[in-house]
């Protein structure tokens, strides 16, 4: 018997009761049960004197306390000698832990635990005696119960045998039944705890079955040390791929006549039961599929793969492509034409290299009758109450650890015996009911041909077109560098190139009744080996249990989805060129003003097409240490090839954001026309830019618009420099170009700043004319790969990007001489130390117990008054006693002073005066009333100090071992450092580390710990195996007397506090006299702070570490801006370019490249890498679920280059717009109306209607109108498409008086093409020709007037004499036609719509313009 036989006969399961199968399954979450002793005098004086050699152990069973009803299997501790109970108090020590996992989350799972004592007659038989049980609660049916889990626990027992919970009687609460003894002074000590250690585990353990962590279990690798417990924390075995192919099945005599006998046998059953006369061809065969799966004797560590076999007959006869394997001729001969087939390979990638695994096949046959009297299956559905599926062979195979590649041929199996699925399998006939040739063979056999892959080579496009059940790889981190995540399970599949089945629901097949021959060809006397005596294993309905539970599990296929990926960079890749000199010269004498030097002389103009050679030492070097970084903002103009009939912007605005500066929006600016005489020589400059005023006016005399950004020592943090100088000659600068009016985005444009580098000159400056390019990412791509778009470069899929006009700006670096910094404006330590030390942590400056200042340069503490120092003591006091008003009636102190001053000078007054006695005994009154005052506030301060006396006493002592720092933190930058512990005692210490911020970690690992040492240039010792880890508890450090170690900590933050707006819609005017030039520093993030408690073996705190995190803005490498409908989720994939030309990327061996990591600053957003393979592209995938409409998500996506998220190579920003989705379906040329539905907002609004493609799609009102407040109102939208296709239109209703956003909305047009009546041809020449001009005839079909419309989808290429005519019934009108020249040689089809007055499309022409 091999080993797989030897497990799977000893652990055979009885299932759950069918009731609670059917019941909706819950998450199976594990458990760890510690069975420590037995208390009390359990076993009685009669039982020792009758057996001989008496010894105990405990029996551990699963019970269902509502459906009265064991499962699983009992588990047995080891066996205890009786002579402890001799002892007092009487004991019997097991201390065994057992494991268990199940889904069936309800109060009324139990487990049983049984006493149970044995021994010998007289005789020397054995014997076995329970000497009382225990029903141990799983669990609690309250679900705020909070017991520990670690504390002792008493089970009570109770006399008799578990065989009693049968009984109807014992309802529940057991516990409180009047039939249960409860046994005096006896009871079991133990302890019961989730255990999700044993999660990874799972494939390897079948629910419900208990465990003993010595038990030796396949898959599972032998526990580390002397304890043996391998389950306690699981380590799993690695797997390997095995791949069959080839699989076909024989079956004697031959498949026709096995297969007709296994149905007459059914209809034979079928009128046995009742069921009358059933017609033999009234019954079929609907499939016929095969399981196979990975077993470990336990169970199927996935669920078993299933196929669909077909016969070879009907391979033969198939035309089917996909059909290319070729069974050797060998086995062709061997079994004839008669054998089920399988048309792909399998692949199963959870194989382990144990004795224990087998691989197992399992042929099913889905059956079906119809009910119609020809037995016509098309005509008539088939009968649900007969459809069924049996089991009717089976086969295991051990592979051979060694053996890589063969063919194997394996007996088939049925009848009686157990098989892998628990269920009944179809027995051979009867002698009397076989033919000859059935005799000869009852079982038949199934070959195929199997490849060993033990190391998960990736496999190639031609391997992944053969064997389409290529595996996902699972994106769970691994569990433990021995033990890698296990696969994903395979689902409930048919292969690629097999039929796909079945023809009947799974859930209409599960619910079937057992089929007739069920009963009649197999049996119910499964041998349930090592199960306890009372234990009934009722094993009838598991086929339907079985059965049901694969219905209700829908898996996953091994499926690869498809992002269009984006390609990341091709925003920033906007072409710019050099200012030509007729540009220049308009520029020149527009009237801007001009940059000068710190010395008010001209700045040093260099091209862009000046290569620059950039060194760090003479940047460092110069004398000139700030820099004064000037965008001048001087033209937008719009391209020559766009068709003027496309509206223009009126008024502009830009938003960037500029090295760690907060995000800038610029105020509005007017697009002012050049004359027309200067138009022709200047090149592509057409609109100025001019600043507007408050009341809406611009000045076209003073255009241009200039913001300053001085980044200089009193900006930059120290050694800063060299970073900034780096961000200058690497990155780009986006700028996004806005409608000033629409809100709408225009296009995004990119700079290099690599010419903002002076190396070493005073100031200079570099004119850009720049490419404004609008990205318009498709939400639903069809297209599989890009198209060649210039120098060999691959345009990106789903992605189509217009140049919308031309932005003219200059850059300008203007040198300054730093002003001498103080020490106290220092913000970090000049060498920015590494190490943080506690040396200076034992001084107390002296001052007030009840304050805990900051560190003070001078020993000179001022006193306070108590009132000032403690809020809630102030508070006390400020409240005025009864019946009277003293001075302490003020909250300022300034007012109290001059109370006094005033009563003092009021009391002088009196005396000179020689006052009456009255008013004398009035002021005595008074004085009387101050002095009780302040005896009470005296009282209260006294009392209030013996309070907390204590509670500040102990504040102050603890300064003396706390330790103060800041660090300056940015985004997904680790900020390594470490602490120099010290043990002050002349005793050792088992230190333990307490954090109460997440976003502080201990450095454990070595590895990481060296890696940031190298970074940091730091060479303080460095120890392996540092930190003693106890789980989830805090790490422990071992300090010997009067030692001093380095604990290496990391501060790493990915949350942002509220962005600031990159779009602000809010009164755009009011910001153009911001002023620039000053240094602003953001303060969206607010001021964190971590704590590190350092805790002695006594608990008492050796080292308190403060940190005080000032979070610092980041650099912002690329913006991605997406349009998504609100509510739904957005999925795109962001491809990052080639490896080496990513700034900051580290440098490896040639062909190496490093493992990339994603990480996301808002944590509802799953962000992942993936890479398919060496040398293939990477993509970020993003899944961000997007909010109401018109919010704007902001979020910040962190790509990393080491493995240990060190430092960013990248770092993008995301904004999600959602917008209110409406889908259109309209027809290309025809005009498609709709309304949209208007809110009015808490105040009068007056709004206007901007469309992002205004020439297609039109509103009512079209100008300006009036928005009531909390009114409702339709906004009327006509969609005339002029192409077809599925394309998006923005559409924003915006406040003109304050430009403020109201409401926005995405219209998804989905655009057919109408119905072409007539074509046409013409050739028109290439170049500044005249073009050509044209006729073509339409004839009004109807017999009265008509009004047409004409339209064309390229207005740019055809123009009409008259848009619109008139003609009468039954007459022919001439349309002129003129064809404007061609830029380019080529074809280009154009289509003319001829609308009716409602534009409603009437007919549509075709013309094909040849150029040339």
């Amino acid at each position: 018997m091999s080993d797989w036989h030897r497990i799977f006969a000893q652990n055979a399961l009885v299932p759950p009761h069918p009731q609670r199968a059917r019941q909706l399954l819950k998450e199976s979450k594990a458990f760890q049960c510690v069975l420590k002793w037995l208390e009390g005098p359990l076993i009685k004086q009669g039982a020792l004197e009758v057996l001989l050699e008496v010894e105990c152990h405990l029996r551990v069973s699963l019970f269902d306390v509502t459906y009265r009803h064991f499962f699983g299997r009992t588990w047995k501790t080891t066996v205890k000698p009786t002579k402890q109970l001799s002892r007092q108090p009487p004991r019997i020590a097991f201390g065994e832990p057992f494991y268990f996992h199940t889904s069936l989350n309800h109060p009324n799972i139990v487990a049983v635990v049984e006493v149970v004592a044995e021994g010998k007659k007289r005789d020397g038989t054995p014997q076995a005696l329970s000497c009382g049980f225990g029903i141990l609660r799983i669990f609690s049916s309250r679900p705020d119960a909070s017991a520990s889990p670690s504390q002792d626990r008493r089970l009570k027992l109770y006399h008799g045998t578990p065989r009693a919970l049968l009984h109807p009687l014992l309802q529940d609460p057991i516990e409180q039944n009047k039939h249960l003894t409860l046994i005096e002074s006896c009871s079991l000590h133990y302890t019961l705890r989730p255990h999700p250690a044993l999660e990874p585990a799972f494939p390897l353990l079948p629910e419900n079955l208990l465990v003993s962590g010595l038990q030796p279990l396949p898959g599972l690798l032998p526990a580390h040390g002397d304890s043996g417990d391998a389950l306690r924390k699981p380590r799993l075995q690695k797997t390997a791929t095995w791949h069959l192919d080839d699989v076909f099945f024989s079956l004697y005599p031959s498949l026709e006549k096995f297969e007709e006998e296994l149905l007459e046998l059914l209809v034979d059953d079928h009128s046995r039961e009742g069921g009358g006369l059933l017609d033999g061809g009234a019954l079929g065969v609907l499939e016929r599929r095969l399981h196979v799966g990975v077993h470990n004797g336990l169970g199927f560590v996935q669920r078993p793969q299933v196929v669909v076999l077909v016969p070879e007959m009907d391979v033969a006869l198939s035309r089917s492509a996909s059909f290319s394997r070729k069974v050797s001729s060998s086995a062709r001969t061997s079994c004839g034409s008669q054998a089920l087939v399988l048309r792909s390979h399998l692949r199963l990638p959870e194989m382990v290299s144990h004795p224990a695994f087998a691989i197992t096949f399992q042929l099913e046959y889905v059956f079906s009758s119809f009910s119609g009297a020809d037995g016509n299956a098309a005509s008539v559905a088939p009968s649900s109450h007969l459809a069924c599926m049996r089991m009717v062979r089976w086969a295991v195979w051990n592979p051979d650890l060694e053996a890589t590649d063969g063919r194997v041929t394996l007996p088939l199996q049925g009848g009686t015996g157990p098989n892998p699925s628990r269920c009944l399998v179809y027995k051979v006939p009867p002698d009397s009911r076989s033919s000859e040739e059935v005799k000869q063979a009852e079982a038949g056999t199934v070959q195929f041909r199997f490849s060993l892959n033990p190391e998960e080579l990736l496999e190639t496009p031609k391997q992944r077109a053969e064997g389409p059940l290529a595996e996902q790889p699972c994106r769970k981190p691994p569990q433990s560098p021995s033990g890698p995540s296990a696969p994903a399970p395979q689902g409930l599949t048919a292969t690629q190139d097999s039929p796909r089945g079945p023809g009947l629901s799974l859930s209409q097949l599960a619910a079937s009744p057992p089929s007739p021959a069920q009963r009649h060809s197999a049996t119910e006397d499964f041998s349930l080996e090592g199960r306890i005596s009372h234990l009934e294993a009722n094993l009838s309905r598991t086929p339907a249990v079985l059965e049901a539970s694969v219905a209700e599990h829908l898996q996953e296929l091994p499926f690869t989805p498809l992002h269009a990926p984006i390609v990341a960079g091709t925003q920033s890749r906007s072409s710019g060129g050099q200012l030509s000199r007729a540009t220049m010269a308009v520029l020149q004498s527009s009237g801007f003003p001009e940059i000068l030097d710190a010395c008010k002389q001209p700045v040093e103009t260099v091209s862009p097409a000046q290569p620059i050679q950039f060194n760090p030492q003479k940047e460092e070097s110069d004398h000139l240490q700030s820099n004064e970084v000037v965008l001048h903002f001087l033209a937008f103009s719009r391209v020559a090839q766009d068709y003027r009939g496309t509206p223009w912007p009126k008024t502009v605005y830009f938003t960037f954001q500029f090295y760690r500066f907060p995000p800038a929006t610029t105020p509005r600016l007017q697009l002012v026309q050049l004359d027309r005489a200067a138009q022709p020589g200047c090149g592509s400059l057409s609109h100025l830019l001019a600043p507007i005023s408050k009341d809406g006016s611009f000045d076209a005399g003073s255009p241009g618009l200039q913001l300053r950004y001085t980044v200089g020592p009193e900006f930059l943090k120290p050694g800063e420099q060299r970073w900034f100088l780096r961000y200058l000659s690497a990155q780009t600068l986006q700028i996004d170009v806005w409608d000033g009016d629409s809100l709408l985005l225009v296009g995004s444009a990119a700079v290099p700043m690599k010419h903002l580098l002076r190396q070493g000159r005073p100031a200079v400056q570099v004119a850009h004319e720049l490419e404004v390019v609008a990205t318009e990412y498709e939400q639903d791509t069809t297209a599989l790969s890009g198209a060649m778009s210039g120098f060999g470069s691959v345009k990106p899929i789903g992605v189509d990007m217009v140049v919308k006009g031309r932005l003219h700006l200059t850059l300008a670096n203007v040198g300054h001489a730093c002003e001498q910094r103080t020490t106290e404006s220092c913000s970090l330590p000049p060498p920015r130390s590494r190490v943080i030390s506690n040396d200076g942590a034992g001084r107390f400056p002296g001052g007030s117990l009840l304050t805990r200042g900051g560190l003070r340069w001078r020993n000179v503490v001022q006193a306070q008054r108590l009132a000032d120092v403690d809020s809630e003591l102030a508070a006390m006091l400020l409240t005025p006693a009864p019946g009277g008003r003293g001075p302490w009636s003020s909250g300022h102190e300034v007012d109290a002073v001059r109370r006094r001053k005033l009563e003092r000078m009021r009391s002088v007054r009196l005396q000179e005066s020689g006052a009456e006695p009255v008013s004398r005994r009035t002021a005595v009154l008074a004085q009387q009333s101050v002095r009780m005052q302040h005896s009470r506030d005296l009282q209260v301060i006294d009392a209030y100090r013996e309070r907390t006396k204590a509670e500040s006493i102990a504040n102050v002592l603890s300064l003396a071992i706390t330790t103060q720092h800041t660090l300056y933190a940015t985004l997904g930058t680790a900020e390594f450092f470490e602490f120099a512990l010290k043990n002050p005692h002349n005793t050792q210490h088992t230190v333990s580390i307490e954090i109460d911020n997440p976003e502080l970690s201990l450095i454990l690992d070595s590895q990481e710990w060296r890696h940031f040492k190298d970074a940091a240039s730091l060479h303080t010792p460095l120890e392996e195996d540092m930190f003693h880890l106890r789980g989830d508890l805090a790490p422990q450090l071992y300090l010997r007397p009067r030692e001093t170690t380095h604990v290496p900590f990391k501060y790493q933050s990915f949350s942002m506090g509220p962005l600031e707006p990159a779009q602000a819609f809010a009164d755009l005017s009011t910001e153009k006299g911001r002023e620039a030039g000053a240094p602003r520093k953001s303060s969206a993030v607010p001021t964190k702070h971590a704590k590190v408690l350092f805790r002695a073996s006594g608990g008492k705190p050796l080292a308190v570490l403060c940190l005080t995190v000032e979070p610092q803005p980041h650099v912002v490498d690329q913006v991605f801006r997406f349009y998504h409908p609100e509510l739904t989720f957005l999925k795109k994939a962001i491809r990052l370019p080639p490896w080496h030309m990513l700034p900051g990327a580290p440098l490896g061996r040639p062909g190496e490249e490093p493992a990339v990591h994603v990480r996301c600053s808002d944590p509802n957003v799953i962000c992942e890498a993936q890479s398919v393979g060496p040398g293939e592209p990477r993509d970020v995938f993003l899944k961000v679920a997007s909010g109401r409409s018109p919010e704007i998500k902001d979020f910040f996506v962190i790509v990393y280059a080491d493995r240990w998220l060190a430092e960013p190579v990248q770092t993008w920003q995301v904004c999600l717009h959602s917008l209110q989705r409406v889908d259109v379906s309209c027809i290309a040329g025809q005009m498609t109306r709709l309304s949209l539905v208007l809110r009015g907002t808490q105040t009068v609004r007056k709004v206007r209607a901007f469309a992002s493609h205004p020439q297609e799609l039109k509103t009512d009102p079209a100008g300006d109108f009036l928005l009531p407040p909390h009114g409702v109102q339709d906004l009327h939208v006509g969609v005339q498409p002029r192409r077809a296709g599925s394309r998006f239109v923005h559409l924003n209703l915006v406040d003109v008086d304050f430009h403020q956003l109201v409401a926005c909305w995405l219209l998804c047009l989905s655009c057919r093409q109408p119905l072409i009546s007539k074509a046409f041809e013409i050739t028109v020449a290439v170049g500044e020709g005249k073009g050509a001009n044209k006729r073509v005839t339409y004839t009004n079909p109807y017999p009265t007037w008509k009004a047409y419309r004409l339209h064309s989808d390229r207005p740019d290429l055809l123009q009409f004499r008259e848009d619109t005519f008139q003609v009468g019934g039954g007459e022919t009108y001439t349309i002129g036609l003129r064809f404007l020249p061609g830029g380019r040689p080529g074809q280009e089809e154009v289509l003319i719509y001829v609308n009716d007055h409602e534009d409603k499309n009437e007919e549509t022409f075709c013309v094909k313009i040849t150029y040339q």
